[in-house]
Parts: structure tokens; C-alpha cells; sequence
């Protein structure tokens, strides 16, 4: 089924949108949790918390790309469980080492931002995106976007770590320069 026709679900309240958003997105979306949490059970919880929210916010919002829609959804539900459930313990692990790389280079998201500087930010980011080379892209996307543990995406690109490293920390860089000239106080 199409992304347009489980929209079109959503908007006349069938619960088959469910059902049909779970069959096309439920295993990327459990990627997407079990990279940040770690936790299959955890996981699995926030896939059906992601379902919920998509039922629950659509409508209002129409989606123009459901899998990138309840990817962000999945994304900032488990991030949210991630900090809870670590609240207390502050242990390490990928997702505070992958905030602490991009907090160099991203506004502060607790600053007194409105909605148009949001829109203008993601914008940016995504010019930022869309002019890397394509390898470098999606090793950012995998680290910041999946917290992709360096090790791993080493191993999937035929790479070592300090090599991969040194690639994030030179695109980090060059987001911050590109922020910086987008006229964002980074």
C-alpha cells in the first residue's frame, strides 16, 4: 500500500492504517529504537507508542513522507525512554557520546527559539545534508540519526574507527561552518 493511502487511512480514522504502517515501517522502526535503546522489549514498546502517536497526530498533520514522518516519531519516543531510563544512572553508552559530538555544532534546542527558526534550522540542515558526498551522508545519518555506534558503521563501510571518527568530527566541522554562515549562533 501506498504512504498516500495509509495517510488517507488516518485521516478517516480506520484503524487498518495502523495495521498497514505496521506491516511497511515496523521493522525500520524497530531499528531505529532498538539502535538507541539497546533493549528489544524497550524497543518494541516504543514501536507501538510510535503507532499511537501517528494515530494521534494524524490528523492534524498530513505527512508528505510517512516513513520519514514515523521515523521522527520512533526517533524522539525512544530518546525519550533513553533518558528516563538513564536519568539517574548517566552510564555511557552511544546516544550521550553521539549528543556531545553534535552539540558542538547545533544550537542549543533549549534556547528561546521560535517555529520559524526551527524550519529555518532544518532547512539548513537538510542544504547541509544534500550537498555532502553521499558516503559521508550516510555515515552521518547512521551516527546521528540512528546512533549507529562508530564500531559498527566501521565494520559496514570496510573502515576502521579512528577513520570514521576523524570523518565525523571533519563533517561535524563543516556543519558548524555551514551553520555559522546560515546565520545561526552555533
Amino acid at each position: 500500500m501506498e504512504d498516500q493511502d495509509i495517510v488517507a487511512l488516518y485521516w478517516v480514522r480506520s484503524e487498518q492504517a495502523i495495521a498497514e504502517t505496521a506491516k511497511k515501517y515496523g521493522r525500520y522502526c524497530g531499528y531505529i529504537a532498538n539502535c538507541i535503546l539497546s533493549n528489544e522489549a524497550d524497543a518494541e514498546e516504543v514501536v507501538s507508542d510510535t503507532y499511537l502517536k501517528a494515530w494521534n497526530t494524524i490528523p492534524p498533520k498530513r505527512p508528505e513522507s510517512l516513513k520519514a514522518y514515523v521515523g521522527m516519531l520512533c526517533r524522539q519516543l525512544a530518546l525519550d525512554v533513553y533518558e528516563a531510563r538513564h536519568a539517574q544512572k548517566r552510564n555511557g553508552g552511544e546516544v550521550p557520546l553521539m549528543l556531545d559530538e553534535l552539540a558542538e555544532c547545533i544550537p542549543d534546542a533549549e534556547s528561546d527559539a521560535d517555529i520559524g527558526e526551527c524550519v529555518a534550522l532544518r532547512e539548513a540542515l537538510n542544504r547541509f545534508l544534500a550537498a555532502l558526498p553521499e558516503k559521508a551522508r550516510v555515515i552521518f545519518l547512521r551516527r546521528y540519526w540512528y546512533a549507529m555506534p562508530i564500531s559498527q558503521i566501521a565494520a559496514d563501510f570496510s573502515m576502521n574507527e579512528n577513520h570514521v571518527a576523524v570523518l565525523l568530527y571533519r563533517t561535524r566541522q563543516k556543519l558548524k561552518k555551514h551553520l555559522n554562515q546560515e546565520g545561526f549562533d552555533v
